[in-house]
């Protein structure tokens, strides 16, 4: 029988919280530059009907003027105050969002409240379509940047949780397409041919959640 559901709105933020979520943890969605929530328009309902409260945010601004850290502190301001303290979170970024979850996790504390982590096209080791935007957040996503030198020193520590990688080779916003894998976690490819349909292609939507329903311990790196 399919799981009645309700959404919620609070200020910019929606919820979509199914009537019966089981002991599952909810899963908070991270948009990329110049999108919003609005971009997991498909993700969003896909999680929820499969028995996951799923929330996502706007960051503002969401062009990159202000520089990825500021960013992830307004995730963890929304973290902080939506979920009790002891409350454990799954957390899903696309492209930027990936980046800034990053920063959350091990920067902010989040490495203490979210057991699953799973980024979607994200630059982790850059990509050279940065240099076409000149503002800090952008800067910050481009190859070779201090910021990401700076979170890939110790991105070990994404071993302590859950972590999972999913990116396509066809990918032509981040460039290289392979800047999207990380050598800790679970690397997951699928063939995708544009960057924004890695949160809406069937493929993709599947993988998130077959992630976010993995039992809690260790994931071995998989090419």
């Amino acid at each position: 029988m399919r799981q009645s559901s309700r959404i919620q709105y609070i200020g910019d933020v929606a919820l979509m919280k199914p009537m019966q979520a089981g002991n599952r943890n909810p899963v908070v969605l991270i948009h990329g530059i110049d999108d919003t929530a609005a971009i997991f328009h498909k993700m969003a309902p896909y999680l929820y009907l499969h028995g996951w409260q799923v929330y996502s945010l706007d960051l503002k601004p969401n062009n990159g003027d202000i520089g990825l850290d500021r960013l992830a502190q307004q995730v963890a301001d929304f973290v902080d105050r939506t979920f009790a303290p002891d409350q454990k979170i799954d957390l899903v970024g696309f492209s930027m969002g990936g980046i800034i979850g990053r920063y959350y996790v091990q920067r902010l504390g989040g490495i203490d409240r979210v057991d699953r982590f799973i980024t979607i096209a994200s630059p982790h080791h850059g990509t050279w379509t940065a240099y076409f935007r000149p503002n800090i957040g952008a800067s910050q996503m481009r190859r070779g940047s201090l910021f990401l030198a700076d979170l890939n020193r110790d991105a070990e520590m994404l071993d302590r949780l859950n972590f999972t990688s999913i990116w396509t080779p066809l990918d032509l916003m981040i460039v290289p397409a392979a800047s999207s894998q990380m050598p800790v976690g679970k690397c997951v490819q699928i063939p995708v041919s544009g960057h924004a349909w890695m949160v809406t292609d069937s493929r993709s939507l599947q993988a998130i959640a077959a992630a976010l329903a993995e039992p809690l311990q260790a994931i071995a790196f998989t090419n």
